[in-house]
């Protein structure tokens, strides 16, 4: 039985944190794979670059790590009542585990049927900064009980793609930025301001 790990997120851009959590992740959960799979539009994002273009950087990104892959849905956006289905016909039998930062813990209960992606998933945790002590809190507030939770403390847990499109935005070096994003948001003229 395979055990599949499944990153979703806006990658916008995808950064090193992004990268090194799912390596992480694949040893700590002791995965065959990990999917990032984008999400064209993402809830409360109104700043997001072009689904292509961060499509685009990503394969750049995993184009190093065998164990990383790219899944691309027509979802507009992901939920467990249409993705979920999704993932277990295009990986039947395997075992999915879902990738979270320690940031998203608090929102999993704003998700609609977040109970059933809960009880049909392992759960693989990358701490961030600032969420060191809440995290077995934040675990215990769940609406329901993953089948398992493997907690991991993130090699980049300040890196964020906010700060990351900021200072591409002011052509100044950032902590996290993958040189492949730099040179393609460069080639594309992503995330310039114009004021």
């Amino acid at each position: 039985m395979k055990r599949i790990g499944i990153y979703s997120g806006s990658f916008n851009p995808v950064h090193a944190g992004h990268i090194s959590f799912a390596l992480q992740a694949i040893k700590a959960a002791d995965l065959d794979q990990v999917f990032l799979m984008p999400e064209r539009y993402r809830r409360q994002k109104t700043d997001l670059a072009h689904f292509a273009h961060r499509v685009a950087m990503i394969k750049q990104a995993i184009k190093p790590h065998s164990q990383l892959s790219l899944l691309e849905t027509n979802e507009i956006n992901h939920s467990a009542e249409r993705t979920l289905p999704m993932l277990k016909q295009r990986f039947p039998g395997s075992t999915l585990v879902v990738l979270v930062g320690s940031d998203l813990l608090n929102r999993i209960g704003d998700w609609p049927h977040a109970e059933l992606l809960l009880q049909s998933t392992e759960l693989v945790v990358g701490v961030r900064t600032g969420d060191e002590k809440s995290v077995p809190e934040r675990l215990g507030d769940l609406p329901a009980k993953p089948k398992a939770v493997t907690v991991i403390n993130s090699y980049a847990p300040s890196v964020s793609s906010t700060k990351i499109r900021e200072a591409l935005r002011c052509r100044r070096p950032a902590e996290g930025v993958l040189a492949s994003v730099q040179r393609y948001s460069d080639r594309n003229w992503l995330y310039i301001s114009l004021v």
